[in-house]
């Protein structure tokens, strides 16, 4: 099976579904961090590649529910136009990866600021936790589906620490904390490739 894992440069994903035989390829506009088959550069460049599935991981920076206090200025309700017009730009990103003529998709992103919805952004189907799949940690994750089935938790731990608890990886300083908080926990990783890999 051919797999595009868009927007990914931690090539987990990508490894995943590669360790079970598949043909995946990797799509960022950064290198890669983990050596395998990559594509550095526009997604949109590589859709039309006949790809059987594709997981997405388009940037959610301002399109998060998480950074939707920063829609307005000063907390008195005037919308930021520029913040505003950087999460519309988006949701049309998001919305060419779901409308790709790709016959199984898979969109992972944060829970997004109901405001986009009034704006085209999709309503997502299921949200998973990184402790459904062995890593101790909370941290909702919404998948967008698209002729595939949920995704079945593997391994759910006691342990379900706050990605918000000072000191853990989650809040380690430092220019990589955006890029190290956006990366798939392997388990996820893992449970994509053992499952929908095998529907194909």
């Amino acid at each position: 099976m051919k797999v595009l894992i868009a927007c990914e440069y931690s090539g987990r994903v990508r490894d995943a579904f590669t360790k079970l035989g598949h043909d995946a390829m990797s799509c960022d506009i950064l290198e890669t961090e983990s050596p395998g088959n990559h594509y550095k550069g526009d997604v949109r460049d590589v859709l039309g590649g006949g790809w059987d599935m594709m997981v997405a991981h388009p940037p959610c920076t301002y399109i998060s529910n998480a950074g939707a206090k920063h829609l307005y200025k000063g907390g008195q309700g005037v919308l930021n136009l520029e913040r505003f017009k950087y999460g519309l730009e988006a949701v049309d990103l998001f919305n060419l990866l779901w409308k790709a003529d790709i016959p199984k998709i898979c969109i992972e992103n944060p829970v997004p600021s109901t405001v986009y919805y009034e704006h085209g952004l999709q309503r997502y189907h299921q949200t998973i936790q990184p402790y459904e799949y062995g890593h101790p940690f909370q941290k909702k994750t919404c998948l967008w589906l698209k002729e595939l089935p949920f995704l079945i938790p593997t391994n759910i731990t006691s342990e379900r620490q706050c990605s918000r608890v000072a000191g853990n990886w989650f809040n380690k300083g430092g220019k990589d904390r955006q890029k190290n908080r956006a990366m798939t926990f392997q388990g996820i990783a893992d449970a994509m490739a053992m499952q929908w890999g095998a529907e194909c």
